[in-house]
């Protein structure tokens, strides 16, 4: 009885989530079509990639024409030639593929002015490839607010748009310029020079590594270059309260402090960059303003402080002062001798060996983060006499090799890189506990199995 009652059960379940799936998938024409008669009609359904040219048309103010070319991307070419910012027009394009209205005023709109459509706040003109334009035209504020009426030409209805839709729409000459003052990426430069009172600064790129070549080639700092590379290309004209005659007239009587040239497989981009010190006395309110002229765009700007900071630094201020080069990656072999005591010990796979025994790994890895940590306090020309400790760390699989030299002074110890001229001034305490650490490598317990 049981199994039978379980059978009818699951008929009875089965029958019903049946007529539920056919329910929800065959509601009545009525009720599909009271939906979509509900729902606010669309302004315009477009395809944005099949948007070839924009023209923006405000009161009182020029017309500004936006261009795709045909690798892709936008220029304004009205009022006068500029680079686009891609990400803003993009959302631009975005919001006209599907520009949704609130509501339909009226079906067919004889008085326009009452709507201020006579003669629009602002009109878009939109062209797609097989040259077809659609004319938008957006009117007054609604007497509620939170929203504007809008239209398009040859049609007879006039719409209701969200207020923030507009605004995405609304955009002004300085909203679509790009504000880069260079036109390079930072992952493209290959060189970059620093031009400071007749003194040159000039870094090189292997890959992903950055070395010093001017005044005189030195170990480079690669995060420090890279990050001056990240500054100078997302460096930005302040177009706020922009006066292009006031900023050329400050940029004049302004101290030359850097010029930064950049370049990349299509040529080289100039920054020159001064300082206006003003006077607190006389109304000022800061110290140091930053003008600059690029070779890339027309126009003299106001950059950040930041930016102006980043570019008033020395030589050694991007020279590398770690003494190693092994950084996070895994020695293959490390040779260390400290007086007369000696340390040799290799890797083979996670496992590091002396004299045929398998050391404690946590020993050994405490010794390698000592030898990756030291740093130079700061660097010296002379002073290097009768070293006393000999380190040797081998990686990459064995391919580079670095040798270092340490030798007692007054107040600390100077180092030597083998094939290096630069001398490294450490820290005493962080080189006295190199000794207790290396004297703490041990056996590891399971060394016998």
């Amino acid at each position: 009885m049981k199994i039978r009652s379980l059978i009818v059960a699951a008929v009875v379940f089965f029958i019903f989530a049946g007529v539920l799936y056919w329910s929800d998938h065959h509601k009545p024409v009525g009720d599909a079509a009271k939906t979509s008669a509900d729902a606010p009609p669309a302004i315009l359904m477009l395809d944005a990639s099949a948007i070839t040219r924009l023209d923006l048309e405000k009161k009182d103010e020029k017309p500004i024409a936006l261009t795709k070319a045909e690798s892709g991307k936008w220029q304004i070419t009205a009022p006068q030639p500029f680079g686009a910012d891609q990400s803003t027009v993009s959302g631009l394009l975005s919001t006209l593929s599907s520009l949704n209205s609130q509501r339909v005023v009226e079906d067919k709109a004889t008085d326009l002015k009452q709507y201020g459509l006579d003669q629009p706040a602002l009109q878009l003109d939109i062209t797609e490839k097989d040259n077809k334009t659609l004319k938008l035209l957006i009117g007054d504020d609604t007497p509620t607010g939170g929203a504007a009426y809008a239209m398009l030409a040859g049609d007879p209805r006039v719409f209701t748009m969200a207020s923030y839709t507009r605004t995405t729409v609304d955009r002004s000459l300085n909203d679509l310029r790009d504000k880069h003052l260079l036109t390079v990426s930072p992952d493209k430069i290959s060189r970059i020079e620093l031009v400071r009172n007749n003194q040159v600064i000039e870094f090189g790129r292997n890959q992903d590594e950055w070395q010093i070549l001017k005044p005189k080639p030195l170990r480079g700092d690669s995060s420090q270059v890279s990050e001056l590379a990240r500054k100078l290309t997302d460096a930005r004209m302040d177009l706020s309260s922009y006066d292009g005659k006031e900023a050329a007239s400050v940029f004049a009587h302004a101290t030359p402090m850097v010029t930064a040239k950049v370049t990349d497989e299509s040529g080289t981009q100039e920054l020159q960059v001064r300082k206006s010190e003003v006077d607190k006395t006389k109304g000022g309110q800061n110290n140091d303003t930053y003008y600059a002229k690029s070779s890339a765009v027309g126009g003299i700007y106001k950059i950040t402080a930041d930016l102006g900071q980043a570019l008033d630094r020395v030589v050694d201020d991007f020279r590398n002062k770690k003494l190693f080069d092994f950084g996070l990656g895994e020695p293959n072999k490390v040779e260390l001798v400290i007086g007369s005591k000696a340390y040799f010990l290799t890797r083979s796979g996670e496992d590091w060996w002396q004299d045929g025994k398998k050391m404690d790994i946590g020993t050994v890895q405490s010794l390698i983060s000592k030898l990756r940590d030291f740093t130079a306090d700061e660097f010296l020309d002379s002073g290097f006499a009768n070293p006393t400790i000999d380190v040797t760390v081998a990686f990459d699989d064995g391919k580079r090799v670095e040798k270092v030299l340490m030798a007692k002074s007054n107040d600390g110890y100077v180092a030597k890189r083998e094939n290096d001229p630069t001398l490294y001034r450490l820290n005493a305490s962080s080189v006295d506990g190199l000794q207790e650490l290396a004297d703490q490598i041990k056996p590891s317990a399971n060394a016998s199995k």
